[in-house]
């Protein structure tokens, strides 16, 4: 199963590798950043961007189950309608699970474009 970090782990280490980024590319050092790496960076802001559209749909498809699952959870008897939303739903929460995974990590890989893309913009 795929181990998701809670939102504050997530942060504080999206923090730490921007802080890093910055230390490592102060602003006279700007010109140093080769065009692979410009391009890297622009890779993972589009990784980053099309996972959290893939986060997006997936939390869409799965819609709002979390009323039915309580119902289930308090032994009350839903509709066969009912039962196959719920039944979809909770194959669903897996992928959001995984992209979810999938979207920390893009989020972590994307932060060294925040330091470069404030110091293109501050020229």
């Amino acid at each position: 199963m795929a181990q998701v970090k809670n939102g504050a782990t997530a942060v504080a280490e999206a923090e730490t590798a921007a802080a890093t980024a910055e230390e490592t590319l102060a602003s006279d050092d700007l010109e140093s950043v080769d065009a692979d790496q410009i391009d890297d960076l622009f890779k993972d802001l589009k990784t980053l961007l099309s996972t959290v559209e893939k986060l997006q749909k997936a939390r869409q498809d799965v819609g709002d189950i979390k009323p039915l699952i309580l119902r289930l959870l308090d032994g009350e008897l839903l509709s066969g309608d009912e039962l196959e939303e719920l039944r979809g739903g909770i194959g669903g929460l897996s992928k959001i699970l995984k992209l979810y995974n999938d979207y920390q990590s893009a989020l972590e890989r994307a932060q060294p474009a925040r330091t470069i893309l404030d110091q293109l913009l501050k020229s």
